[in-house]
């Protein structure tokens, strides 16, 4: 079985659904993302006072519960869901595309009259080209989304430079131009194809998997355990294009993307490109877990 059956429901409410569970998965989760992206943009050699014992020379965040404990200390909880609005915007557009447009694209690769389950090479090729369409179309989203996460990292004193959402797109238009709210779409097109892959085909797989087994039946524990081993394939696989999204689009100082990947392998070493891996796999776990839930459940309403 799929995560969407197209015979029973429309491409539109299918769309409905995804953009609603993606949403809703993000809100819930965007604080562990923030850590991510800070912990991402912190580069070797970069000191603050440690949380516990008020030592001197340590990386300013360190781990998940520590980054998300320095944040709230220096800026206040609400900093944690900064960038919510344009993450919202983004699962509009990425996330309600990239679902609802999987299945049809799954079809036409398998043809019509394919009958039996599909095989796993064109779960991931479906995914694949779902994934690098909506991200191309809701790249300016994500771009605003990192460039608010990415405000607390500036250097003491450094004025912010958005007070919104809105202000960020308006501002980035203003001075960059347009062409700048597509900034880091390459690498942003190679991350969010793969984990679109990863999330989307081994989701499928899995729960396939876990049906066959005496005893499971298509619940929600069935869906729990899918989307936790979906949101581990999409971090390992993920996490380097990840890190070097996340650079481009929160540092300008990189030329391009070999740039910013040649920078960080030979100052920081490979090991840079994993990263905040902790708290990307506690987000994006948590994430698939929460969307995967709820997507199932609002696609079981309009199935009836």
């Amino acid at each position: 079985m799929s995560i969407s059956d197209p015979n029973r429901i429309t491409f539109a409410q299918s769309f409905l659904c995804s953009a609603f569970a993606a949403c809703f998965a993000e809100f819930c989760t965007i604080p562990l993302d923030t850590a991510k992206v800070r912990l991402q943009l912190q580069k070797k050699g970069s000191v603050g006072v440690d949380d516990d014992d008020g030592g001197i020379g340590l990386p300013k965040y360190r781990g998940l519960i520590g980054t998300v404990k320095t944040i709230a200390r220096e800026e206040g909880v609400y900093a944690l869901w900064k960038g919510i609005v344009p993450g919202l915007h983004r699962q509009c557009l990425y996330g309600g595309l990239r679902i609802a447009l999987y299945d049809p694209v799954k079809t036409f690769l398998v043809g019509a009259a394919f009958v039996g389950e599909v095989p796993l090479y064109h779960m991931i090729l479906a995914a694949l080209l779902t994934g690098a369409l909506a991200i191309t179309i809701a790249n300016p989203t994500d771009l605003v989304k990192v460039r608010l996460q990415a405000e607390g990292h500036l250097p003491s004193g450094v004025p912010k430079r958005y007070s919104g959402a809105m202000d960020a797109y308006s501002t980035i238009l203003k001075h960059e131009g347009l062409g700048a709210l597509w900034t880091g779409l390459g690498p942003n097109i190679a991350r969010n194809a793969i984990i679109n892959a990863a999330e989307l085909a081994s989701y499928d797989q899995v729960k396939q998997t876990i049906l066959k087994i005496p005893g499971f039946t298509d619940n929600a524990f069935t869906h729990l355990l899918a989307g936790l081993g979906a949101g581990l394939f999409a971090v390992f696989i993920g996490s380097p294009v990840d890190v070097v999204k996340s650079r481009m689009m929160g540092d300008s100082s990189y030329k391009n993307t070999f740039d910013c990947f040649l920078k960080t392998s030979f100052n920081e070493g490979f090991l840079a490109f994993y990263k905040g891996f902790l708290p990307n796999f506690g987000r994006v776990g948590a994430w698939n877990v929460i969307m995967f839930l709820t997507l199932e459940q609002a696609k079981g309403v309009f199935r009836g």
